[in-house]
């Protein structure tokens, strides 16, 4: 119910938002190309909404295998590093300096190495997706509980054993942290991506009606962008609460066996 009230109140405060934004736009009467008011942007996105569907299409499924992939690969890389000292001396800070180089810095690389077909825009997906992951992840498993960890040790279980009985499930919780900011950054990197070149999605739309001077359709991408950003994170916030849910029913299932 608090939830609820609290979701209500963010609500009504957007709207609000819009309302000043309405206002100020149609008093000012400033240009639509400069800045269209929110009607005109509903408006447009109703009258163009079968033109732009394919677009959205061709971005989700960009970010959802580019997702995928960042997922697979961050966590290997967490794995790895958590279970091998030496490796993580050599890599991390490395891991960690890879952060201060923009991704766009990359783009032209990445066409020269790969063209510009598919690889390139999953390999800018998985490149924004894969550190919030392997951090959170490395996390997750580095705050496993003292005790229980004692505790395997004592009943004579191996490291396998342990990190994959105690410490994988233990780091649920900030696995599920991590990926669900790399969902958000997913589409964002989907965007990126399309601006290499490509023949759908909304990083073109975009460009095309930024170069058209249809400031009205670039809003209608950037609320797309931002709808579809929060529809993958409820997606797996979702997830986890099962996940986590049916993590702790077998716990408290083990406890009374």
């Amino acid at each position: 119910m608090i939830q609820a009230i609290k979701q209500g109140r963010t609500i009504i405060f957007i709207v609000f938002l819009l309302f000043i934004w309405e206002l100020i736009v149609q008093f000012a009467q400033i240009p639509q190309w400069l800045l269209p008011a929110p009607s005109a942007i509903i408006i447009e996105a109703v009258q163009s909404y079968k033109a732009f569907l394919p677009h959205v299409f061709a971005s989700v499924q960009l970010a959802l295998l580019g997702l995928a992939i960042g997922i697979i690969f961050g966590l290997s890389v967490a794995v790895l590093l958590h279970r091998s000292a030496m490796i993580r001396e050599l890599f991390y800070p490395i891991l960690i300096v890879s952060q201060n180089v923009p991704v766009l810095v990359l783009a032209p690389l990445l066409i020269i190495w790969f063209g510009f077909g598919l690889l390139p825009k999953l390999i800018i997906i998985c490149l924004v997706c894969f550190f919030p992951i392997v951090i959170a992840a490395m996390d997750g498993f580095r705050q496993t509980s003292p005790e229980l960890k004692h505790y395997f040790e004592m009943i004579g279980a191996t490291k396998a054993q342990t990190f994959w009985k105690l410490e994988w499930p233990y780091a649920y919780p900030a696995i599920f942290s991590g990926i669900k900011i790399a969902a958000t950054y997913s589409v964002m990197g989907a965007v990126i991506a399309e601006w290499l070149g490509a023949k759908k999605g909304i990083g073109v739309y975009m460009t095309l009606a930024q170069s058209s001077f249809r400031t009205d359709r670039v809003f209608v991408a950037i609320f797309a962008i931002v709808l579809l950003s929060l529809l993958l994170f409820s997606g797996i916030r979702v997830l986890e609460k099962l996940v986590v849910k049916g993590r702790g029913l077998h716990a408290e299932h083990s406890r009374h066996s």
